[in-house]
Parts: C-alpha cells; sequence; structure tokens
C-alpha cells in the first residue's frame, strides 16, 4: 500500500512529528539534567500524543485514498477487503 501525502496532511504529519521529535529532544535533556520525574513523564506522555496524532492522521489519508480508490473502480473486491483488513490492522495498532 502507497502512502501519497500532499499538500495539507503532508504538512500537519510533518508538523506532529517535529513536533514530537522537539519534545523528546526535551525528555532526554531533563532526564540529562536529572528534573523531577514527573515533569518529564509530563513531557514524555505530550511526546507520545503527537506520535499517536501523526499516525492517525497518516491512516486518515489512507481511509481517504482508499476510498477514492474504491469509488473510482481502481480497487475491487478481494483487493478493496484487503485494503480495508490492512487500514484497521494499522489503525489498531495505535489504538
Amino acid at each position: 500500500m502507497e502512502l501519497e501525502l500532499e499538500g495539507a496532511s503532508l504538512k500537519a504529519v510533518l508538523n506532529r512529528l517535529r513536533r514530537a521529535q522537539g519534545q523528546i529532544s526535551g525528555v532526554i535533556r531533563m532526564i540529562e539534567e536529572g528534573r523531577d520525574c514527573e515533569e518529564v513523564v509530563m513531557q514524555l506522555a505530550a511526546a507520545s500524543r503527537a506520535l499517536d496524532r501523526a499516525g492517525f492522521a497518516i491512516i486518515a489519508t489512507g481511509l481517504q485514498q482508499c476510498v477514492a480508490d474504491i469509488e473510482s473502480g481502481r480497487r475491487t473486491g478481494e483487493d478493496a477487503e484487503e485494503m480495508r483488513a490492512r487500514l484497521e490492522k494499522l489503525f489498531l495498532s495505535l489504538a
């Protein structure tokens, strides 16, 4: 399954991933500085949420592409069902 992220979708996913990258860098720095455990965990939770949101945005784009392919006739029958099952598995991996 190829994923085609373009325009606003691509920008949104990249922004979320960059935010998570910055938060993870912050967590590493906090641990190295011996910061309070609660602060570290809160920052780590924020990074985790950013990664989850990026993952869900990618899956949502995949679902949109899949629906468009089915509606256009590019995917039919077993091929469409296989794609739906793969996307469902990806979605559940983030849940």
